[in-house]
């Protein structure tokens, strides 16, 4: 094994890229043989998996394919030989992805829907797929049938130009891919330049960032949004990390914010962040209030002329409420009200504790939020009065403003009412480009080689099958972890 950020060994390089490539190219044809088909029966238990036609192959080549491709990866978390080496083996790894059928979810057939209701003149903010009469319903999950759509007007406004110009499902279906693979390729571009800014090896920001297996079948194969919203984020934070204070940048860079929040309102856990990276110089709050409302300004003018063109106006706030009408354990604030309803429910009790405990989890989110805002701020004004004060801010600024919102993210996706594996592409984006130690990466590799096995093929959560004994574990993980960050803050406390 490699040290952290050493040379690798020309041979395990090797057998990681032909291992991963094997790996997915077990995933696609798993995808072929039970993938999330248009027409493929929704499965309601594990034991249908097994039992539907090709079943044990299917499983077989998802299981195989899954373990080589996480493997791959996770064996060279310190760095690939090269940035080179790294771009070329992630692409290699995602050709065979790209021509899968969807992976992992049903979600894009959700897209599709929506888009083809806001094209046919319904609003999709206030009526689910089935009450707008969408042709294709019987491929959308049962749960979103019935929901207004929780995705921004920009994105909407996508999905109903693929539904015009793909002339069918199918179609609609291959343009959103293509949409999907347009936002990994704008994130491989920036990845490079981010991560110089923060003096990280580029050949271990781009490995983590895009040859994750989340990346492959989930953005790509499974065509899901965040894919778009993500390159635009990474977009606009690298156009602030080059030119921060310069007004025609601060502008660029709001108007691409602007649209990753008109995409997936998660992007709005990054803008506090953003504005950091705007200021040029010393840090006052006069010189925030300057660069940062520009920023601002354009954020908020996008959204405005994105929800005034496709006449959508705002409704899409609030369909963001109900992506919570999903509960499984893999949300940990979920995972913590179901064992305290079982608990309740060994004592004759039904204390419905879910809501509240996700309500908890959403207060305290907001806390953490301001907590890790602050600390940047406070950590940038600190470097006001040192000396060499431009080189050191040079260096110091994107690090800390990318942590933060890398840390931000982390934690929007951990107290979320609901957690899907392709939400923690987010951060692992971000922590990848402004993470220094190579050791420190593990704390967010790790859970995303995890994420990475919560899904089968079909769509089918894993979580579904396993609510009672997965709920305890994660419960007993956060109590873990809470006990964890006690005692290394009284320590820190004692000295």
């Amino acid at each position: 094994m490699s040290e952290p950020d050493g040379p690798v060994r020309p041979v395990a390089a090797a057998l990681a890229r032909y291992a991963g490539l094997v790996g997915a190219v077990l995933l696609a044809v798993a995808g072929w043989l039970g993938g999330a088909l248009p027409d493929a029966p929704l499965t309601t238990r594990l034991a249908d998996v097994w039992r539907a036609p090709h079943g044990p192959g299917v499983l077989g080549c998802w299981l195989v394919g899954t373990v080589l491709l996480v493997g791959a990866w996770w064996s060279l978390r310190w760095g690939a030989p090269s940035a080179r080496w790294a771009y070329l083996t992630a692409g290699l790894w995602l050709l065979p992805l790209l021509v899968a059928p969807p992976l992992g979810s049903r979600d894009v057939y959700s897209y599709v829907c929506q888009g083809w209701s806001w094209a046919h003149g319904a609003d999709p903010y206030r009526v689910g797929v089935a009450a707008a009469g969408c042709p294709w319903t019987d491929a959308v999950s049962p749960i979103w049938r019935d929901t207004p759509a929780p995705y921004g007007p920009f994105f909407v406004l996508l999905a109903g130009l693929a539904v015009l110009a793909g002339g069918g499902l199918v179609g609609a279906v291959v343009l959103l891919r293509l949409v999907a693979v347009a936002g990994v390729l704008l994130a491989a571009l920036c990845l490079p330049g981010l991560a110089r800014a923060c003096g990280v090896p580029t050949r271990r920001a781009a490995w983590l960032g895009l040859a994750c297996p989340l990346v492959g079948v989930h953005l790509v194969a499974g065509a899901h949004n965040d894919a778009v919203g993500l390159g635009l984020v990474l977009f606009g934070l690298l156009v602030l990390v080059r030119r921060p204070g310069k007004t025609r940048a601060l502008l660029v860079a709001g108007v691409l914010l602007g649209l990753a929040v008109a995409v997936k309102a998660v992007a709005v856990v990054v803008l506090p962040f953003a504005a950091l990276a705007a200021v040029l110089g010393r840090y006052t709050w006069r010189a925030l209030l300057r660069d940062g409302g520009w920023l601002a300004g354009a954020v908020l003018g996008t959204l405005v002329v994105t929800s005034l063109a496709t006449g959508l106006g705002l409704g899409w706030v609030a369909g963001v409420g109900r992506s919570g009408d999903s509960q499984q354990w893999t949300s940990p604030p979920t995972a913590v009200g179901f064992v305290i309803d079982y608990a309740g429910t060994l004592l004759g009790r039904q204390p419905h504790a879910v809501p509240v405990v996700r309500g908890v989890a959403l207060a305290v989110l907001l806390v953490l939020l301001v907590a890790l805002w602050w600390w940047a701020w406070t950590a940038l004004r600190r470097l006001n009065d040192v000396r060499q004060r431009v080189v050191r801010l040079a260096v110091a600024r994107p690090r800390v403003t990318l942590t933060g919102a890398g840390l931000a993210l982390a934690a929007t996706v951990l107290l979320a009412p609901v957690f899907h594996p392709w939400y923690a592409t987010w951060p692992l984006a971000l922590l990848a480009v402004a993470t220094l130690s190579p050791a420190r990466t593990v704390w967010f590799v790790a859970p995303c080689a995890v994420a990475a096995v919560l899904v089968l093929p079909d769509g089918s959560n894993l979580a579904r099958f396993s609510k009672a004994p997965g709920a305890i574990l994660m419960t007993a993980l956060v109590v873990a972890v809470a006990v964890a960050a006690v005692r290394a803050g009284l320590a820190r406390r004692a000295r």
